[in-house]
């Protein structure tokens, strides 16, 4: 069946009559409005629709039924099934009064009219297929079969053709065709083939002058409503690449975007925008030399705390040697100290990065030391904070998630080494006479 949506994408209103409607409920993924979470409502089906159900790589549109939301619609067969957020059902044979989302459906037929216009000029220009494209939520793309990452100037090429054609005014029509007439369907690229439970006609959708495609979607009547094509960039995709691009307002809300973006960066950077990469790169550079400068001092103060354990006396030097540093994860810093610290002592050493309002810091932790008391301290300090690690020979490492809790680490090692009260005669009299 050819919905009435299919028949004038241009429809924005459309009274018909309820067919069916039964109990339903639409797993949500939110948006602006909405939060995500399980909708109840109703499968309602109509007569006919200009609400397009999802296909041929674009999304179903929204909109209402008696002022109702229709949240979601998709193609059984020959038929169309709206699900309808009410708390109340629709009668069969009641007249109901259908009304689109223009500003969606819009998007959707600039987005998929201006996809068969690139696949068509890269067919055309560099005989690249075109085996699958995305209508994202900001920016589509089509991915192509070849294994070449296309150049900038390829890119523009394409560009420069789609937007000449554009201001040409081509026209778009849909025709009915019967894919069993091999003249009347043979020059029609059918990239995905009929779905299984197509019955009679096919649509066609032919550009003007530059290709016939079959498609199920909703399409402008003109090329010009395209009002422009922008082509952002390329990637490599496996075997494939794709080609990211925007349509139509979707151009304009890019453009918007990035100039905030730019102001933004001018606010930032103290310099307006000709001199951002300058700026940046010297940014970096300062913050490259900043951070070379700051890993030396920490060495340097690695160093210094080991030499100060060094030049101890043996018999006042601790049994156990806690340290933390919170300007980072500085493994480095760690290294540094134990290479140069007299063994003999159990080490617990940390870095870690820090800590942001309302969340709790990530770093590393080392222990080493007698590999008894590694064993034994090594979980135990991995469960307060929240780690993962392991190790073995007195020498245990870690990521961990939670460093609120070092103190009590601490206590552990305090309680542990702290020394014992020599007992009095008469406790050791008790003792033995137990």
């Amino acid at each position: 069946m050819v919905f009435k949506c299919q028949e004038d994408s241009f429809l924005k209103q459309y009274q018909t009559t309820v067919v069916s409607c039964d109990y339903a409920t639409l797993d949500w993924s939110g948006d602006a409005n909405t939060p995500a979470g399980q909708l109840r409502g109703f499968n309602v089906v109509c007569e006919n629709t200009i609400l397009f159900p999802e296909g041929g790589g674009q999304p179903c549109d929204y909109g209402t039924i008696n002022g109702q939301k229709v949240r979601n619609v998709i193609r059984k067969g020959s038929t169309a099934v709206h699900f309808v957020e009410a708390t109340a059902s629709f009668e069969e044979g009641a007249e109901v009064q259908q009304r689109l989302d223009w500003e969606r459906r819009l998007d959707h037929m600039q987005q998929h009219s201006g996809q068969h216009l690139i696949t068509a000029l890269f067919d055309r220009e560099f005989k690249y297929d075109t085996t699958s494209w995305s209508l994202g939520t900001s920016v589509s793309y089509i991915e192509l079969a070849t294994p070449h990452l296309i150049s900038r100037e390829s890119l523009d090429h394409i560009e420069r053709q789609a937007n000449d054609l554009i201001r040409e005014g081509r026209a778009v029509n849909v025709l009915l065709v019967d894919p069993e007439r091999a003249l009347e369907f043979q020059d029609a690229r059918a990239p995905r083939g009929l779905p299984k439970d197509h019955e009679g006609e096919v649509r066609v959708v032919r550009i003007e002058g530059i290709e016939s495609n079959m498609c199920c979607g909703t399409h402008v009547t003109n090329l010009s409503q395209l009002q422009c094509i922008k082509l952002l960039y390329a990637e490599k995709s496996k075997s494939n690449v794709l080609v990211h691009f925007v349509v139509g307002e979707r151009v304009l809300r890019k453009l918007g975007e990035v100039f905030q973006r730019e102001q933004q960066l001018t606010a930032a950077l103290k310099g307006g925008a000709p001199q951002h990469l300058e700026l940046v790169q010297k940014l970096q550079q300062n913050v490259k030399s900043t951070r070379k400068s700051f890993q030396q001092l920490l060495k340097d103060f690695a160093n210094a705390e080991a030499e100060r354990l060094e030049n101890l006396p043996a018999a006042m030097r601790p049994k156990f040697f806690v340290l933390h540093r919170r300007d980072g994860i500085e493994p480095d810093f760690i290294n540094t100290f134990l290479r140069n610290a007299p063994e003999g002592i159990l080490y617990l050493l940390t870095v870690w990065e820090p800590v942001a309002a309302g969340s709790s810091a990530k770093g590393h932790m080392v222990l080493r030391g007698d590999p008894d008391l590694v064993e034994k301290f090594g979980p135990q300090f991995l469960d307060l904070l929240d780690g993962k690690g392991n190790g073995k020979e007195g020498n245990f490492q870690a990521k961990v998630n939670n460093i609120t809790r070092l103190q009590e680490c601490a206590a552990l090692l305090e309680t542990h080494f702290k020394p014992k009260k020599p007992q009095t005669q008469a406790q050791t009299d008790a003792a033995s006479a137990s």
